[in-house]
């Protein structure tokens, strides 16, 4: 092992026990509930469990959103011609859309599983198992998701739980072994782009004034970036732009629904267009789930 990736690890590990220190969040809890069922996928099937438990966490809310809740989904799985399940109508990229419904959170990890071996996603298995983002990035490429940033925050959900730890034998034995690290690191956002802007995906506890005070940004130069009348925790794994949003939508989007626990702010963060953009194109629709918003 080389000693950057050495440090890699240490800081990353590090992250993890620090978190566990405190009480437990939701996703921390998701993560230790739910580590091993994506560890057994990944040896019967070689999907990377970092991937699994990421893509588990941000599909689900950290097993709190309602198609977890009522029907097991973890991973937002639609319905499709070939399913015969129970199902669960839910507002997505279209009102009322059709998802699958599981009888157990093991059903529909082992659906996820079955659903990424099929002729679409070949690509992936072309990658490494250790390399998370050629995966996260290989699912947005193969339409797992429409979100424009999905690869970007699968990426910062594994590294802000250091869950690449979990794709190797050495790594799960690392993070048993290495609680003499606990609280002498501390995370951080790193700087990303989207649609050319400059930007950090927001952690679970995140406020604009806790990332405006890391960044060394003026709070109120970020809230007004962000479309904020005032600090705020925010949303998980919402993008905070460090600089001003644009006019306009990304190439190839005209419309899009509002999903559950999503809002006018959520759409315009997801997709790097100012707010009061989106309001004038869209003076009369209600700003609830199920509700259809024109981007251009």
């Amino acid at each position: 092992m080389s000693y950057y990736r050495f440090l890699i690890i240490i800081n990353a590990l590090a992250i993890t026990f620090s978190l566990g220190a405190a009480k437990k969040n939701p996703y921390q809890e998701y993560i230790d509930t739910y580590s091993e069922m994506a560890i057994e996928q990944q040896r019967a099937h070689g999907i990377p469990a970092s991937i699994t438990l990421a893509q588990g966490l941000l599909e689900s809310r950290a097993g709190q959103s309602s198609l977890a809740t009522l029907g097991n989904n973890h991973f937002g799985i639609k319905c499709h011609s070939e399913w015969k399940g129970d199902t669960l109508l839910r507002n997505d990229d279209a009102a009322n859309e059709c998802f699958r419904s599981y009888s157990s959170a093991a059903e529909s990890f082992d659906d996820h599983s079955r659903f990424l071996l099929r002729k679409r996603y070949a690509p992936l298995f072309k990658n490494d198992v250790t390399d998370y983002a050629a995966w996260a990035k290989g699912l947005k490429a193969c339409g797992y998701a429409t979100d424009p940033n999905y690869a970007t925050r699968l990426i910062t959900i594994i590294e802000r739980y250091a869950l690449y730890l979990f794709d190797t034998e050495s790594g799960r034995r690392a993070e048993e072994d290495a609680s003499f690290i606990h609280d002498m690191l501390r995370a951080t956002h790193p700087v990303r782009r989207s649609r050319g802007l400059h930007c950090v995906i927001a952690s679970p506890g995140d406020t604009y004034s806790s990332i405006a005070k890391e960044l060394g940004i003026k709070k109120s130069r970020l809230l007004k970036y962000n479309d904020v009348d005032k600090d705020r925790e925010i949303k998980p794994w919402e993008e905070v732009y460090l600089e001003e949003k644009r006019d306009t939508p990304p190439e190839g989007v005209s419309n899009v629904t509002v999903g559950e626990g999503e809002s006018f702010h959520s759409i315009s963060q997801r997709f790097g267009i100012k707010l009061s953009t989106l309001r004038k194109l869209n003076p009369r629709v209600r700003d609830r789930p199920g509700s259809k918003l024109r981007l251009r």
